[in-house]
């Protein structure tokens, strides 16, 4: 199936790019995940390790500082640590035993990075290494950036809910549906707002509400959860098919078979690939600083999806 994904996506034609720092990273980021007992099983801890997050960090934001590339390289392992309780731990079958999970998450995110009051959610390590990102970005003193982050992280704590009652009810959302949760199930949103924080303030709130940018964020989106789902699909369908892929989501709405299913995943994400080089390019020109950076990181991210995704051992 990654021979499909490989043959049937177009390249994003974006240069590729790796921050020089990612191996020290990586090993410091190992250690943060270690220290805070995030992953305490030997099978976990390898799973976690084949992610190499610091690689997907490396490429999406190659000219971070050693310490900004360090908090996005924390941001996916945390993203992942959680997603591999909901899909292989089987947290995420049942929205009854993930709620408490989730309520206490949502509480360690009111707090906004505070680091004054008493410890968060009763030691949880989930919960202290969210804490520990959200007082990291509160040092970077952008509040917008953080008011953001927080609702984004809020946003696909709920959105884990979703995809449990799903998984409860053996349900396989229609692909509007799934396209719209998907955007918020995939981590891509906060993963992009830490990568803004890496970057020198330039543009304000009113430049960043621009429609244009507004749909240009969401196409990038898209296209890093759909790249995701088409190198994931052979992983993730086993004996039955994963209720949440774009794949899946086609032929259940469709009634097509699984190859043609595949085709249509991925001829919707060249279209969509097409599309936001065109939307980009346009907004490049006459672009002022503060876009550029925009435009540079949404450009870094779906193109080190891509080339991450082509050799991840997470989806072999």
């Amino acid at each position: 199936m990654r021979g499909f994904a490989l043959s049937a996506l177009h390249v994003p034609p974006f240069p590729a790019r790796r921050h020089p720092a990612v191996e020290r990273v990586a090993g410091e980021s190992a250690g943060w995940v270690r220290d805070l007992g995030l992953v305490d099983d030997p099978a976990g801890q390898r799973r976690l390790a084949g992610a190499h997050a610091a690689e997907l960090a490396g490429r999406a934001c190659p000219e971070a500082s050693p310490g900004g590339l360090r908090l996005l390289t924390d941001l996916i392992n945390w993203l992942f640590v959680v997603d591999d309780a909901c899909d292989d731990d089987g947290l995420g079958t049942d929205p009854v035993r993930l709620a408490p999970t989730v309520a206490a998450l949502l509480t360690v995110l009111d707090r906004l990075g505070d680091p004054t009051p008493s410890g968060p959610a009763g030691g949880n390590p989930l919960a202290v290494a969210l804490h520990d990102l959200c007082r990291r970005a509160r040092e970077a003193q952008r509040p917008a950036l953080l008011l953001r982050l927080v609702s984004q992280l809020r946003e696909y704590l709920l959105a884990l809910l979703w995809e449990a009652a799903n998984r409860e009810r053996h349900r396989v959302p229609g692909v509007a549906e799934y396209v719209q949760m998907r955007r918020h199930t995939g981590g891509v949103r906060p993963s992009f707002t830490v990568t803004d924080l890496t970057h020198p303030a330039r543009s304000g709130p009113a430049h960043r509400a621009d429609p244009a940018l507004a749909v240009l964020d969401a196409l990038a989106t898209d296209l890093v959860c759909w790249c995701n789902d088409l190198f994931s699909y052979a992983k993730e369908r086993g004996d039955t098919p994963a209720t949440h892929n774009l794949v899946t989501t086609i032929a259940g709405e469709t009634g097509q078979g699984e190859e043609a299913a595949l085709a249509a995943a991925a001829a919707r994400f060249n279209a969509a690939l097409a599309a936001y080089a065109e939307r980009d390019a346009a907004l490049a020109v006459g672009a002022d600083d503060g876009l550029r950076a925009f435009l540079a990181t949404r450009r870094d991210w779906v193109r080190a999806t891509y080339d991450w995704s082509r050799a991840a051992a997470r989806y072999t």
